[in-house]
């Protein structure tokens, strides 16, 4: 519980929790888009389609919702451009927030840092679209920082999936080109003087070709591709 403000929504029964108590020393922060076609998964619509794409996408926040919802961490869903009091996102258990930030870079920034002054001790972050990822990953990764400061999840892609940390390191968002196949280098490179844990590397979706051979996704596809 905590206390709440009209924020940005555009509806006048969607909040954006701003203060809330925490009930754990871990927190979960979950990126995600509001689903609407034409403006979610844009990479895979070039192979799909937009209305594919956008039920792909639907899809995988139903899957980020299984896994995290019995973590038992305290969970905080930051939304791109409106906050939705109805939708899969139980305000039972999950913290609803607007994401704020010129960049993903300085999003995420913001988020951690939010995260820390709550009084949060461990924080990690991850996308609303990785079908490749389970909640006992989630909870390996929390375990990680048991033993070291910061926790990556690789992608293949030379991005990542998931980041955590036990503090605030700012250079970790800066400086990076956003959605290319530099950003996990150059964030290794930042943290070659701190404890990482490395993750086993996992596929995001991002194009037909990462959806193609798993059947839980045919029934999305237009039917020249099934």
């Amino acid at each position: 519980m905590g206390l709440l403000s009209k924020k940005d929504t555009g509806a006048e029964a969607d909040f954006e929790t701003e203060f809330h108590f925490p009930t754990s020393d871990k927190t979960l922060l979950i990126f995600n888009r509001n689903p609407e076609l034409g403006k979610v998964k844009t990479r895979l619509a070039g192979g799909v389609g937009d209305e594919a794409a956008l039920e792909i996408y639907k899809f995988l926040l139903k899957h980020t919702v299984s896994i995290t919802q019995n973590l038992r961490v305290d969970k905080q869903v930051f939304y791109s451009e409106k906050i939705r009091s109805e939708d899969l996102w139980d305000t039972e258990k999950y913290i609803k927030k607007l994401q704020h930030g010129q960049d993903l870079g300085a999003r995420m920034q913001q988020a951690f840092s939010c995260a820390f002054s709550d009084g949060y001790r461990k924080a990690i972050i991850i996308g609303s679209d990785m079908y490749d990822l389970s909640q006992s990953d989630l909870e390996e990764a929390f375990a990680a920082l048991d033993h070291h400061d910061f926790v990556i999840g690789p992608a293949q892609d030379g991005g990542y999936y998931l980041l955590g940390m036990k503090f605030l390191k700012p250079e970790l968002f800066q400086h990076k080109n956003w959605g290319t196949e530099t950003v996990l280098e150059d964030t290794l490179q930042d943290l070659k003087s701190e404890s990482v844990k490395l993750l086993e590397v996992r596929n995001d979706v991002d194009y037909y070709e990462d959806i193609k051979d798993i059947d839980a996704f045919k029934p999305f596809l237009p039917d020249h591709l099934k």
